[in-house]
C-alpha cells in the first residue's frame, strides 16, 4: 500500500463515530476498504480497475452502494461540517456536472428521480452549493441541469443558521423573493443586481469579490474525476460520492 492512497489512522478516528455498527461477522478493515472508495472516486476509476491492494473491487463497490443508500455518507458530512462550527459569512452559486453516457440510460417507471437535465451543452446535473467564510462547503443539493439556480437557493437558503450575518452571491440570485426572505432573517444579501433591473439594490464590492472562494471550492471538487463526471446512474450513489470528496478536501485533509 506504500504506493497508494490510504486514510490516516487520524482521519479514521474522525469518521468512525458515523460509521455503522457491525453485525454478526465482523466488517473488513474500513481504513482499507473507504481508503479504495477513496481512491476510486478521486481518480474516476471503473470499479473493477482499483488496485488489489485494496481488496476485492466487489467488497469496495457494495460497501459504497450500501452504504450510500442507508445515507452514511451524507451524515458524515453533515456532522464534519457541524463540528468545524458556523460562519457568519457564506457564499451562494451553482456548478454544472457532465453526464457521462453510462449514466445516462433510461430510468425505470416509478424509480427514484435520477436528476439528470439536457441544457445547450447536453445531459449533465447541477450542484447547488453554500460555503463558508474559508471556502468550505457546508450545504450542498443535486437537481437536474436545467432546474433554474432560484429552486436551489429555495432548498439552500431555508432555514440558515443564526449565526448567518452576510450571504454572497452573483447575479443568478438577485431576484426580490431571495433579498426578502434574507432581510426577514436579518442577514445582509451582497448580490449585485441584474442590468435590466429599474431600481438597482446597492451591494458591497469588496465583500463580494470574496465569492472567489466558493468558485476555488468547485474548483477542487471537480479535481476529482467521478464528481467532475457523473458515472452514477443513481442521484444518491452519486451525491454520496461528492460528499466522500468534500469530506476529505476540506474537513479530514492532512
Amino acid at each position: 500500500m506504500s504506493d497508494l492512497f490510504l486514510l490516516s489512522e487520524r482521519q479514521i478516528e474522525r469518521i468512525e463515530p458515523f460509521l455503522p455498527l457491525a453485525h454478526g461477522v465482523p466488517r473488513v478493515d474500513d481504513r482499507r476498504v473507504l481508503s479504495g472508495i477513496v481512491y476510486v472516486i478521486r481518480n474516476g476509476l471503473q470499479w473493477k480497475d482499483a488496485p488489489k491492494a485494496y481488496g476485492p473491487h466487489k467488497t469496495l463497490y457494495n460497501r459504497f452502494i450500501r452504504w450510500s443508500r442507508l445515507g452514511v455518507f451524507d451524515r458524515i458530512f453533515v456532522s464534519l461540517t457541524e463540528q468545524a462550527g458556523r460562519s457568519k459569512r457564506l457564499m451562494i452559486d451553482a456548478t454544472h456536472l457532465k453526464v457521462h453516457r453510462t449514466a445516462a440510460s433510461p430510468a425505470q417507471k416509478g424509480a427514484f428521480p435520477r436528476h439528470i437535465g439536457r441544457t445547450k451543452g447536453g445531459l449533465n446535473s447541477k450542484l447547488h452549493a453554500i460555503c463558508d467564510g474559508q471556502g468550505r462547503p457546508v450545504r450542498l443539493h443535486l437537481t437536474a441541469g436545467q432546474v433554474s439556480d432560484f429552486k436551489g437557493a429555495d432548498v439552500l437558503l431555508s432555514d440558515l443558521p443564526d449565526e448567518t450575518e452576510e450571504v454572497i452571491g452573483d447575479r443568478g440570485y438577485d431576484s426580490n423573493k431571495i433579498r426578502q426572505s434574507l432581510a426577514d432573517w436579518s442577514i445582509t444579501a451582497c448580490i449585485p443586481p441584474k442590468k435590466n433591473r429599474t431600481s438597482k439594490p446597492s451591494y458591497d464590492w469588496h465583500l463580494y469579490k470574496k465569492r472567489h472562494l466558493i468558485e476555488n471550492m468547485f474548483a477542487k471538487l471537480k479535481d476529482w474525476r467521478r464528481v467532475a463526471t457523473r458515472y452514477d446512474r443513481c442521484a444518491h450513489t452519486f451525491i454520496s460520492a461528492i460528499h466522500i470528496a468534500a469530506s476529505a478536501i476540506f474537513y479530514i485533509k492532512e
